[in-house]
């Protein structure tokens, strides 16, 4: 559990609402009307794949220290495959792990919102109506998926997906392959990196200026931050100023979605779980 932690830069305070409602549905109108959903793309490494868990750990942990909810969103070809309620309602694949984290499994379910383009960009209104209560969703899937979901709508955005990766050289294989394909089917031509090894391994570093200096010298792609995260080290330590700096980052770059209407009407159906208080508004 995260205990304490610097605020995220760009986090913004809860929202006043100065009007007063004239019913309850007003009220809880005036309170989502400004609700933004912001999703973050986290590249799948298979070679790297013990890594993805700890790299989405910790994500999470740095935005409950600024009290936003986030829902894992986890499309890798080493997910679960969805449940088969999942498949007609996403609501009912969401399983709360905690007050500020909620999980989906989702292996192969982007496809089944691909259009006669090629395009799953459908998922993201989906996922955005499935869990109006999140603040953060964090999309892990490969770079080919994560270009059909985030493509369409990143064209006029300043999106920036997070590459992960190990110090072996399977996993920066994997690593270049995927930007790579972010490149030239997303159209992202800059990205950051989590490079997951122990503090003592003496390649880590080599790792990352090697793939730096191939995505820029090949592909004209630019490693913006690199940051390491020690696997061994105990998960209930608070994140570092470093890492902190960079969850903002890509935050300030997510994809940003208003809650919809029909979220809306989810939130205020009879048995619907209403939040306990205002959540907080991201600007």
């Amino acid at each position: 559990m995260v205990r304490s932690a610097r605020p995220l830069s760009g986090a913004a305070n809860l929202a006043s609402t100065p009007m007063h409602p004239v019913d309850q549905a007003q009220g809880l109108r005036q309170m989502f009307a400004a609700r933004v959903l912001r999703f973050i793309p986290v590249v799948a490494n298979n070679r790297a794949a013990a890594a993805a868990g700890l790299v989405l750990e910790r994500l999470c942990a740095a935005y409950a220290a600024c009290g936003l909810h986030t829902l894992v969103v986890d499309a890798s070809e080493q997910a679960r495959p969805p449940g088969e309620l999942a498949e007609f309602d996403l609501a009912e694949g969401v399983e709360r792990l905690s007050s500020q984290v909620s999980f989906m499994a989702a292996r192969g379910l982007p496809l089944s919102f691909a259009d006669a383009r090629g395009s799953c960009e459908t998922f993201l209104d989906a996922l955005a109506d499935a869990a109006p209560q999140s603040d953060v969703v964090l999309v892990h899937a490969s770079a080919s998926e994560l270009a059909r979901i985030f493509a369409q709508r990143s064209r006029h955005a300043n999106l920036r997906p997070l590459v992960v990766t190990n110090d072996m050289a399977e996993g920066l294989t994997e690593a270049y392959a995927a930007v790579k394909v972010l490149s030239q089917r997303g159209g992202w031509m800059a990205y950051d990196l989590l490079m997951c090894a122990p503090r003592r391994s003496t390649q880590a570093d080599e790792v990352i200026a090697r793939l730096a200096r191939c995505a820029d010298e090949f592909l004209g792609v630019a490693q913006r931050s690199a940051l390491r995260l020690d696997p061994f080290e105990p998960a209930s330590l608070d994140p570092e100023a470093r890492f902190m700096d960079m969850a903002a980052g890509l935050l300030h770059c997510a994809l940003a979605h208003t809650l919809s209407d029909s979220a809306f009407d989810h939130l205020i159906s009879p048995g619907a779980a209403l939040p306990a208080r205002q959540s907080p508004v991201l600007n």
